[in-house]
């Protein structure tokens, strides 16, 4: 039991979806060795009244060098400021070690109603569009902090951003909202933008692998404190697929819980997309955006992709700010970490990837923008994505490619993807039994959500007899896809329910080459490796809001959206396409029998399904001419 609590505990720090603490805090040896941040900063800690009485505690790093003026850093974060304490420093400060060397002043926030914080804590604050007197959101709390900066603490230019990974990165996005003329730049990073499509839900499938990850948001606590107020539910094994397979329903999870958890418990009564998850998302507001923003994410994100890609997006298409994005070959936070070497699960992508991006985007972004002349002329592209394929960095005048155009490929018998449709209606049957779910990956552990997997060898999946695998010939030519995915598929099922999970797979030619980075029991050679994967709860096929059962046997539509990729198949490789409905213990479990809340499914609801896919199912692709 020792042992599997200090798992858990170093799950927390190292592999947790949404530890910020590792990323405020780590950063390269080199930086650790010759810049001591006691040595350069003074450190002040203070609580800031908001409008409603509320105080949230604050914290200030600010330069000793006291002969000139710099602009303000500030993160927002529900993770702590910690260390607390005055005398009590972190190792690295900023968004990045150069920001950090060339002076700044770097605030830290715990948001209302955590750790030190005064108030109630509420999961992704409802964005209020015009607020009176003492109302409140997280974009008053920014503004009320922000005015505050500005007139009390020396030394600073008038010039705030902000930036955060994660669910700092949400509280970024929400600082854009504030409306404080201070504010000119900023940077939302792997930013949550809507909890039923990012982190806890994909197109309204339960991330089973953050359940435990409820508990970071879901105890509440009832004053200030520095000390952690949460626990995890022990469950008592490493086998991460076995506990969860055990455990059967979903409601048979309650127990770890009770009724303390109040997100667990918002969760499970709030299956579909109704105002309460509506309320929270923060998309549709993002409309004449003032501060320049600068969007950054991970292709292999396992945690936030759909909120990167559609905060991009939203400010492209509501605003007139400058309004940049970058994606490179990361997975959740590589992006800010140290890592020489740029791996994801056995894919080596290149050396110093994140270093380039600190110096060389990052730090160009929030120096034009706070400490040089303000405006949208700053010399950095409107795209900069990572071609994962070619392994090169690519910029684009904007995003999706204009000269990306959409092909269509067809899942055809006899495990053939092609351009041509056959006319003649044909289907590929699987059975798909609740007992036995596919797994998302060889390499399961227990982790908050895996990061590897979004790369890994697919070739256990395409072997399965409930795995539908449809491949191209060996391309005679380069193929690259530039933008998203859309899979449009037509199924019928035995049952009233059922999930569908469409991945995009790289199959790699016999002769490849091993790097030191793969696996033991691996081999480069004719590896699948994952490009892209989504899931569609198949009930809400046409809706979101009303789900509705399946026909038995009856032949219907299921569109599922993959999220945005720059990848080039190279020639001599093979495009690959899977079809399941299991993808376990990453999503839960469907009963494939229709229940109005799956969260209340009895374990007599879950039943093995036929599965059937018309060979008039498409996979339509945006291909880069």
């Amino acid at each position: 039991m020792k042992r599997i609590l200090l798992l858990l505990a170093i799950t927390l720090v190292f592999s947790s979806c949404k530890d910020q603490l590792k990323l405020d805090t780590t950063t390269t040896k080199k930086a650790k060795d010759t810049f001591i941040v006691a040595e350069h900063y003074n450190k002040k800690e203070v609580s800031i009244a908001m409008r409603d009485g509320v105080k949230l505690h604050t914290t200030i790093y600010s330069p000793k060098d006291t002969s000139k003026q710099y602009p303000i850093l500030m993160q927002r974060t529900p993770y702590s400021c910690r260390p607390y304490g005055e005398n009590e420093f972190k190792t690295s400060i900023g968004p990045n070690q150069y920001l950090m060397k060339e002076g700044n002043i770097i605030v830290y926030q715990d948001v209302r109603g955590r750790w030190n914080s005064e108030g109630v804590y509420d999961n992704m604050r409802a964005f209020i569009p015009n607020k009176t007197d003492k109302q409140f959101d997280e974009a008053s709390d920014t503004y009320d902090t922000i005015d505050w900066l500005v007139n009390n603490v020396d030394n600073n230019n008038g010039n705030v951003g902000t930036w955060g990974i994660s669910y700092p990165g949400f509280y970024t996005t929400y600082s854009t909202l504030s409306g404080h003329p201070a504010l000119k730049a900023a940077s939302p990073q792997a930013c949550i933008s809507d909890f039923f499509f990012d982190d806890f839900f994909h197109n309204g499938a339960f991330l089973l692998s953050y359940w435990r990850a409820t508990s970071l948001f879901g105890y509440m606590k009832d004053k200030p404190t520095t000390e952690a107020w949460y626990k995890f539910p022990e469950i008592g094994t490493e086998d991460q697929y076995q506990f969860f397979l055990d455990a059967g329903p979903l409601s048979n999870l309650n127990k770890y819980f009770g009724e303390e958890n109040v997100f667990w418990n918002q969760i499970k009564s709030h299956p579909n997309y109704d105002e309460f998850w509506q309320s929270r998302g923060i998309i549709q507001h993002l409309k004449d955006i003032k501060p320049a923003t600068l969007v950054v994410g991970g292709l292999f994100d396992a945690e936030d992709l759909y909120g990167p890609f559609n905060t991009y997006k939203s400010i492209e298409k509501n605003s007139n700010n400058y309004n940049g994005v970058v994606f490179g070959p990361w997975s959740h936070g590589d992006w800010a970490r140290s890592n020489d070497r740029q791996v994801v699960g056995n894919i080596h992508f290149g050396d110093s990837i994140s270093d380039y991006f600190q110096k060389n985007i990052e730090t160009k972004f929030f120096n034009h923008f706070l400490k040089e002349k303000a405006d949208g002329t700053v010399d950095l592209p409107e795209a900069h994505f990572f071609n994962t394929g070619t392994k090169q960095w690519s910029d684009f005048t904007a995003w999706p490619p204009e000269n990306s155009v959409k092909e269509s490929y067809f899942m055809q018998p006899n495990q053939r993807l092609t351009q041509k449709a056959n006319r003649m209606i044909a289907t590929s049957d699987f059975i798909s039994d609740p007992k036995k779910p596919i797994p998302y990956t060889e390499d399961i552990k227990v982790v908050f959500t895996p990061r590897k997997f979004m790369t890994d060898d697919q070739r256990f999946a395409s072997r399965r007899p409930d795995v539908l695998t449809f491949e191209t010939e060996v391309l005679e030519n380069d193929i690259t896809l530039a933008g998203d995915i859309l899979a449009k598929l037509q199924v019928s099922t035995t049952g009233t329910s059922a999930d569908w999970i469409v991945k995009v797979i790289d199959v790699f030619p016999a002769d490849t080459e091993n790097t030191d980075d793969v696996q033991d029991h691996l081999k480069l050679s004719n590896y699948h490796m994952m490009v892209r994967s989504e899931t569609m709860r198949g009930r809400f096929r046409n809706s979101m809001t009303n789900p509705e059962p399946f026909e038995p046997n009856q032949k219907t539509a299921v569109n599922i959206k993959l999220q945005d990729v720059l990848h080039t198949f190279k020639k001599g490789h093979k495009i690959q396409v899977q079809v399941q409905s299991t993808f376990f213990p990453y999503i839960d479990i469907n009963p494939q029998t229709y229940v109005d809340n799956i969260f209340e499914a009895k374990a007599s609801d879950f039943k093995a399904q036929t599965h059937k896919v018309y060979n008039d199912s498409a996979i339509e692709f945006s291909v880069l001419k």
